[in-house]
């Protein structure tokens, strides 16, 4: 088993696990864990047969003694078990209906039955109605959305590191490109797609049904089909004629409103032929949101960053040291690294005081020696307390390469207050950039009330940037406000926020949701090398 398809077993475990209401921690574990096994570098089959994988960051005894199991003999007990058990097909098609887990499980147990089709068939039957708790109502109800053009029950999108997972392992297994939102690298995926070329469609559609992501089948045609992952989660494989494989990867792609302003679409083998036969250039995916027949701009790429300017070590509540962080970082292709953790408002988290700010400069300090000429940037993440002051003092502040300011409590403050509060940080002299600005999680918290206008206006006057910050639940600033941002003639920094050495990928999600705001090299402060991040420091720092 490569590493991709030991991932794809543990990511099912979790998610079963999850649904026999398991300790959530150990759920958690074996998300991580499988995380951690796609990325790795060496085939992780190989460490677990020598009993060597406890050496990947994550993978504890329990972890290890499964993943020996699944490797030498093909399947874990326990996940089969809870397979047999839970009707993984009935869970995932339940929840694609809008029906939760364990009412999924309930209904399958009271009906006798084992698969999606085998609950089709009950419901035809009329015998919906024998089960407790549904009525004339709710069997309508079911009997609507179990029709295969219904549309199912709205629910939140995936956060994009987790869409682009599903959707990468499931293209790579079939020797497809991933389309949909992920290919347009939205910050919260509802539409999922794998585009084929494939003579022989019926083999594609044969090898997408019998993966192990997917649980049930919900739509089928001649070259289509959908499936649905245990989560309830749709995801869509078109299996094209290889000359309009390019007509059906743009029309996928979507979104369908900048489709729209293309139609008709020509048929052509790739994307490029698409657009040379419409007499328009190649459009980057992160554009193609509104109708838009333009010259689009040269956008951000990953390697034109020279460096992350926020991450946190074992100083705060990361899970790395700065030596470990900045090896990491410079393995990378960086010049530069600014170590940012956490100051002691935070509450949530261990924060540095001005005594551990001064002892942490020495470690880096001795790093610094190690791995000249990489340079290790001292920084913080420093809060904005409720009235617009920084948490440590400026005597301190002084003394560093780079200061953030962040707001972590009360983030619900009322608009005007929480303006006037970020106002306030953007005009203390040491501040660099405001990270996370809008405080939001995707699909958990909505933004804070803060008037963006009036921050963009105060960080032209302060010469401040912006944060896009690349964790997968934040992306903020969002696309949008990008922008916003660079229209109003602000930079922004694309960093990672990165709490382990696997976290300095996320630069990826941030220059991705950079370019959707249309960003180019020129409008991030961190593609330029360390002596202009140095230069750039404040009047008065």
């Amino acid at each position: 088993m490569d590493n991709s398809q030991i991932a794809d077993r543990l990511d099912a475990f979790a998610a079963l696990l999850e649904l026999a209401d398991a300790n959530p921690y150990t759920a958690r574990a074996y998300r991580r864990a499988a995380e951690t096994i796609r990325g790795a570098a060496l085939p992780v089959a190989e460490l677990a047969r020598s009993g060597r994988a406890r050496e990947l960051r994550g993978i504890g005894p329990g972890i290890e003694a499964r993943l020996r199991e699944l490797v030498e003999t093909g399947e874990i007990a326990e996940l089969a078990e809870l397979e047999r058990e839970l009707a993984p097909d009935l869970v995932g098609l339940g929840r694609y209906l809008g029906l939760g887990a364990r009412r999924s499980v309930e209904i399958a147990r009271a009906l006798g039955v084992r698969t999606a089709d085998e609950l089709r068939e009950a419901a035809a039957e009329g015998r919906l109605q024998s089960v407790p708790g549904i009525g004339p109502k709710t069997e309508a109800r079911l009997l609507e959305v179990l029709a295969a053009d219904a549309e199912p029950r709205s629910r939140p999108g995936l956060l994009l590191g987790r869409a682009w997972q599903l959707v990468g392992g499931v293209a790579a297994a079939l020797d497809g490109e991933p389309a949909g939102d992920v290919r347009r690298w939205r910050d919260s995926c509802e539409v999922l797609a794998v585009v084929c070329a494939a003579s022989d469609p019926e083999s594609v559609l044969a090898r997408f049904a019998a993966l192990p992501q997917i649980v049930a089948l919900v739509e089928q045609g001649k070259r289509r089909m959908v499936g649905v992952t245990v989560e309830g989660v749709p995801i869509e494989v078109v299996a094209a004629e290889s000359e309009r494989f390019g007509t059906a990867f743009v029309r996928a792609t979507g979104s369908p409103a900048y489709v729209a302003g293309l139609e008709p679409l020509p048929d052509a083998p790739d994307e490029e032929a698409v657009y040379r036969a419409l007499g328009l250039p190649w459009c980057p995916p992160e554009l193609r949101e509104a109708p838009f027949r333009g010259e689009p701009p040269d956008l951000l790429r990953v390697q034109d960053i020279r460096g992350d300017l926020h991450c946190h070590t074992t100083w705060s509540d990361g899970r790395a040291s700065v030596e470990e962080m900045g090896r990491a970082a410079r393995d990378r292709g960086y010049d530069y690294l600014a170590i940012c953790d956490h100051t002691p408002a935070v509450g949530a988290v261990r924060g540095l005081s001005a005594d551990d700010v001064r002892r942490q400069g020495e470690e880096i300090a001795a790093a610094n020696e190690l791995l000249a000429p990489f340079r290790i940037l001292r920084g913080i993440e420093c809060d904005i307390l409720p009235d617009g002051r920084l948490d440590l003092p400026g005597e301190v502040l002084v003394e560093l390469d780079w200061v953030q300011a962040s707001v972590h409590g009360g983030q619900r403050m009322p608009g005007p207050e929480m303006t006037k509060r970020v106002e306030e940080a953007l005009r203390n002299p040491y501040v660099r950039c405001l990270s996370h600005p809008t405080g939001r999680y995707i699909n958990r918290r909505p933004e804070n009330a803060l008037d963006l206008e009036r921050v963009f206006e105060v960080a032209l006057e302060e010469g401040i940037a912006l944060e896009v910050n690349g964790l997968p639940d934040r992306l903020d600033l969002s696309g949008e406000h990008v922008r916003e941002a660079l229209q109003a003639g602000v930079e922004v920094v694309c960093s990672t926020d990165a709490h382990s050495v696997a976290g300095l990928g996320n630069m990826t999600l941030s220059v991705a949701t950079a370019r959707r705001g249309w960003a180019t090299a020129a409008d991030v402060v961190n593609t330029r090398p360390l002596r202009s991040i140095l230069d750039g420091r404040r009047a008065g720092s």
